[in-house]
């Protein structure tokens, strides 16, 4: 088996708070191999985004990271300085955002924006060569990357600005951006969250061809198992900053055995069953700064033991590479 692309073992991110310290990561471990699709699904609140700012050591004021280590090709992440961290940002590590509208400069037009960068990995490879440096060349590269991610008239789109594109035009353009460097792993943070049906499902083609041609390997952010289904090879339960399940694509989706999971299965509308009411996981996620003891999904859980009320549960191996934390299978 290779070796891990990027290993994340024990993180913890908090944010210090006036009412007091908030865990929003608690604990994590994860390994990402080359080439590999790794979903990352629960409700919002649950840790998701944070995690994979995490990696990329973006998280915002209060926030930091308390505990771990971040291994990306054998090198800690959170033993290098800012600069250090700008080298791989982007260049070996892109984030592809949930809210296009926000992550482009809307002052800038689309092809300059891809094309600074593009300028960017020439420097970090140093490429003297002005062929490779030229305007026409950039312009050209820019036009290829445009089409790899379905744009059908590159050159015109090129020439205009964030707020001329629709927001599936837009995710794609940041697709196309996060491709520039051929990075050798995208964070997809909820990349096809605010697409309408028909978009989201060109988008998630998309990723399935880039998964398959460009090899770069993916952390897949989002709540939607539907969207885990179609792109992951594993995925990964997460819930009040803690994992609760983990395993193939085909293990958790088929053979759930968090009651957490089962939940979030059956609250997902199937197109073979006919509910006039979806099936609706009771409560709601448990504050930050106040959460439960023992499991913390306990207090929603309809299978809830005496002992959940009190002691964490241990992640124990219940199949080949499926990995569940809940005291129903001690």
């Amino acid at each position: 088996m290779k070796a891990p692309l990027l290993q994340v073992k024990k993180l913890k991110t908090v944010f210090e708070t006036r009412e007091g310290e908030m865990v929003a990561v608690d604990g994590i471990d994860l390994d990402i191999y080359p080439g590999e699709v790794l979903g990352l699904i629960g409700e919002s609140g649950s840790g998701k985004t944070i995690t994979g700012l995490s990696i990329l050591c973006l998280i915002p004021n209060p926030g930091k990271i308390a505990e771990g280590e971040i291994l990306f090709k054998g090198r800690s992440l959170l033993n290098l300085g800012e600069k250090d961290m700008r080298d791989i940002r982007g260049r070996e590590i892109a984030y592809i955002f949930q809210d296009p509208t926000t992550s482009l400069n809307p002052t800038k037009s689309v092809g300059w924006q891809i094309n600074h960068i593009l300028e960017i990995k020439l420097e970090k490879q140093k490429v003297d060569s002005k062929a490779e440096r030229n305007s026409r060349w950039l312009k050209e590269k820019t036009q290829h990357l445009l089409a790899d991610v379905g744009i059908l008239s590159p050159e015109k789109v090129m020439n205009l600005y964030p707020h001329n594109l629709s927001g599936g035009m837009l995710q794609r353009i940041l697709i196309a951006m996060a491709l520039g460097c051929s990075p050798d792993l995208i964070i997809a943070d909820e990349p096809t969250t605010n697409l309408d049906v028909i978009v989201e499902a060109q988008i998630l083609r998309l990723f399935l061809r880039l998964r398959d041609t460009v090899g770069s390997a993916m952390l897949f952010i989002t709540h939607d198992i539907g969207v885990v289904a179609e792109t992951c090879d594993r995925v990964i339960v997460l819930y009040a900053g803690k994992i609760l399940e983990m395993g193939g694509i085909s293990d958790v989706l088929n053979h759930p055995l968090h009651p957490y999971t089962v939940g979030l299965l059956n609250s997902s509308p199937k197109l073979e069953e006919e509910r006039e009411i979806l099936y609706q996981i009771k409560g709601e996620l448990p504050s930050l700064l106040d959460l439960p003891k023992g499991c913390r999904f306990h207090p929603r859980c309809d299978r809830s033991l005496d002992i959940c009320r009190h002691v964490p549960p241990e992640t124990m191996e219940r199949g080949k590479q499926h990995f569940v934390s809940c005291h129903l299978y001690r």
